[in-house]
């Protein structure tokens, strides 16, 4: 197996010791993302929705570096620190899937996140 480290400055740099992204095996898997924005390197809690968001612009550039799409993800994870968020975050991530584009999913609800965050995303995409 060989696998291959993607990285972009127009995605938040890994607050840890993770990539932002690894291909491998046909498929890029996506570490989770906050609202970091890259050009900042703050933390966006404007808004539930501005947070969901941020991390859709995330998780968009990061395949972008790849030469890939939103439509090539098959599957993600949203993890939510509260489920009374989950109308709010379906509601803006579904503007982002449109005509029946949607990748499998899971949401759960989470103690903590990160640097105080409220959502994280992760996905896996298929590399055509």
């Amino acid at each position: 197996m060989s696998k291959k480290i993607i990285v972009t400055d127009r995605a938040p740099a890994p607050v840890g010791p993770y990539s932002q992204a690894v291909e491998a095996n046909g498929f890029l898997f996506i570490s989770g993302q906050i609202a970091i924005d890259p050009s900042s390197g703050n933390l966006v809690k404007d808004s539930i929705e501005a947070e969901t968001r941020q991390i859709m612009k995330n998780i968009k550039a990061i395949l972008e570096a790849r030469g890939l799409a939103l439509e090539n993800i098959v599957d993600t994870t949203i993890f939510i620190t509260d489920i009374d968020f989950f109308p709010a975050v379906n509601k803006v991530y579904g503007e982002y899937f449109k005509d029946g584009s949607a990748p499998a999913r899971k949401t759960v609800a989470v103690r903590d996140l990160p640097l105080e965050a409220r959502v994280e995303i992760a996905a896996i995409a298929v590399i055509n």
